[in-house]
């Protein structure tokens, strides 16, 4: 698993990818928080994260695509699966390789937004105060919900031999998951009881949750879930093809 892993991450990294990657999730967030009018929290009044951990998963719909978007989809182009199939390697043991590489990138690109409590707190001013608990909290959830993103990526790259594809169906997948049952419990025929459980079924329901500072084994429990399915649905899948 861990040279599947190390081998990953070499290539993420042997180019501008990997780098372009972070940059860009990077300063989209910077460009957000404290530039734009109707995001920036230097206007916001208060000593608060709120909007970057509003705004975080939106882009992060886009980052974690293009992250998982080759891992099986080059393997399938180039032919080259077959001789990683040769090695000593289960599919369990190649599928997790290549989803913890690509979880690392990801985990990778969130280390330097930690910059971002600092300069809040170096903003606060009088008795105002962070929220410790509710960052954390939100910190988690995001951890959480990237994991999510990228097994779902992992899942879609293996269907075809198209990085674009792969990503675009990435996309388009973790935006269901994360929003979509969300939208679909607020129209009129839902509402008097079945549009709660429709967004409980949602990614955004157990983030905002656990972002609220209270960790849930409900909704940890709801994101271990949907990891392992699509990592188990990413090995049936390489089993088949």
């Amino acid at each position: 698993m861990w040279s599947v892993c190390k081998k990953d991450l070499r290539q993420f990294f042997s180019g501008l990818t990997g780098y372009v990657a972070i940059i860009v999730f990077l300063l989209l967030n910077g460009l957000m928080l404290f530039v734009f009018r109707d995001s920036n929290i230097l206007d916001y009044g208060y000593a608060s994260l709120d909007n970057y951990f509003s705004l975080a998963p939106w882009v992060l719909l886009l980052l974690i695509p293009a992250i998982t978007m080759r891992l099986f989809a080059d393997e399938w182009r180039s032919g080259t699966i077959e001789i990683l199939k040769t090695r000593p390697l289960s599919g369990v043991q190649i599928v997790t390789g290549k989803y913890v590489s690509a979880l690392a990138v990801v985990i990778l690109a969130l280390v330097p937004t930690l910059t971002y409590i600092i300069t809040i707190k170096a903003l606060e001013a009088g008795n105002a105060s962070l929220d410790t608990g509710g960052i954390t909290g939100s910190y988690i959830g995001l951890g959480l919900l990237c994991a999510a993103f990228t097994a779902v990526g992992t899942w879609c790259s293996s269907f075809t031999t198209n990085a674009i594809v792969a990503f675009l169906s990435s996309a388009f997948g973790c935006f269901i998951l994360y929003s979509g049952f969300n939208s679909l419990s607020k129209l009129p025929g839902f509402s008097g009881g079945a549009d709660y459980y429709l967004q409980m079924l949602g990614i955004d329901f157990h983030y905002q949750s656990i972002s609220k500072g209270v960790l849930d084994s409900r909704d940890v429990l709801y994101f271990a879930s949907l990891i392992v399915f699509f990592l188990f649905l990413t090995q049936r899948r390489l089993l088949k093809k």
